[in-house]
């Protein structure tokens, strides 16, 4: 016979095992309650922000001719293309928020990072310099002249110094490079401090060059470089003033090695790279904007394409 202990342990058991089933089915469900309910106020706001953007100032619905689409028809929106429309339409209020607070998705910037590669350079002294420099697609990087050609030394007479070797990090490996065009630079940090160079196609993304950035005091941009030949890492900063020599200055960090990396604006383009920065100070840098000029021997950019509409 089964004794009595045992059942009545048996018991305390199986109610304990039924109290603890009852309370994880009231938590989900009281967690789904939440969560619909917290859904619902949510889709109430924007509905009723989406109300209040179509209303005129005397409270009845406008026409949504501006909106550049005509309609072939007098009929009323389908519930489908009501959708679609307020879809996009809420999309476009995030594009607007997030490009009016200066911010860039995270996944961005790191799609970007593999947009860049480390560079290092050899002269017939032995010394290895190193830099940085944007892939353009088609085996063609863009970065700064004085981190592949060998310019003039501090006491401004021409060195005897040579560059002998470039080479590009792809995949943790070294690849020669070789020099396609140069500006007329002859000293760092000049506007003509810029260079192509070119390896074997690559499997990287192309950077979307914009030559139409304005530079407005106070732009947020991204810079990524070559910080101290640690490999590619991220800084932010704001856009300073314009200078005489065609060069704009900034406050992102100007460590060594970021030479020849990206200035990127608010929706990923390239629109400078980091040139320099002032002697002792690490946060004082100057970015040499992008120009057509730059890429008039890169094959598969044309004026056209380097040129991107600025942000409205």
């Amino acid at each position: 016979m089964i004794s009595r202990r045992v059942i009545v342990l048996t018991s305390v058991a199986a109610t304990a095992v039924f109290s603890f089933a009852l309370g994880v089915i009231h938590a989900q469900y009281a967690a789904a309650s939440v969560r619909a309910s917290y859904d619902a106020r949510i889709d109430a706001v924007r509905d009723e922000i989406l109300r209040e953007l179509m209303k005129d100032p005397h409270g009845r619905m406008a026409p949504t001719g501006t909106a550049g689409h005509v309609r072939g028809d007098s009929q009323p929106e389908s519930d489908e293309a009501a959708t679609t429309s307020r879809a996009a339409m809420v999309a476009e209020i995030k594009r607007e928020l997030q490009t009016e607070m200066g911010l860039m998705p995270v996944q961005l910037l790191r799609e970007r990072q593999s947009s860049f590669v480390e560079l290092y350079a050899d002269d017939n002294f032995g010394k290895t310099n190193y830099g940085t420099a944007g892939y353009l697609g088609g085996g063609y990087f863009v970065t700064v002249k004085h981190a592949v050609v060998a310019l003039k030394d501090e006491s401004n007479r021409q060195s005897e110094r040579k560059i002998v070797s470039i080479k590009v990090v792809y995949k943790g490996k070294q690849l020669p490079a070789r020099l396609v065009d140069t500006g007329r630079a002859e000293v760092e940090v000049d506007s003509g401090d810029w260079a192509i160079i070119k390896t074997r196609d690559l499997d990287l993304p192309a950077l979307e060059v914009d030559t139409a950035f304005p530079y407005e005091f106070a732009d947020p941009i991204f810079r990524l470089g070559n910080d101290y030949s640690k490999g590619i890492a991220v800084s932010t900063g704001y856009i300073g003033q314009k200078t005489a020599a065609g060069l704009v200055t900034c406050l992102t960090d100007g460590h060594p090695g970021v030479s020849g990396g990206g200035i990127l604006d608010q929706r990923g383009h390239l629109v400078g790279i980091p040139i320099g920065r002032m002697q002792g100070d690490y946060r004082f840098s100057f970015i040499l904007p992008i120009r057509a000029e730059m890429l008039r021997k890169v094959e598969h950019y044309t004026a056209a394409h380097s040129t991107i509409s600025p942000v409205s």
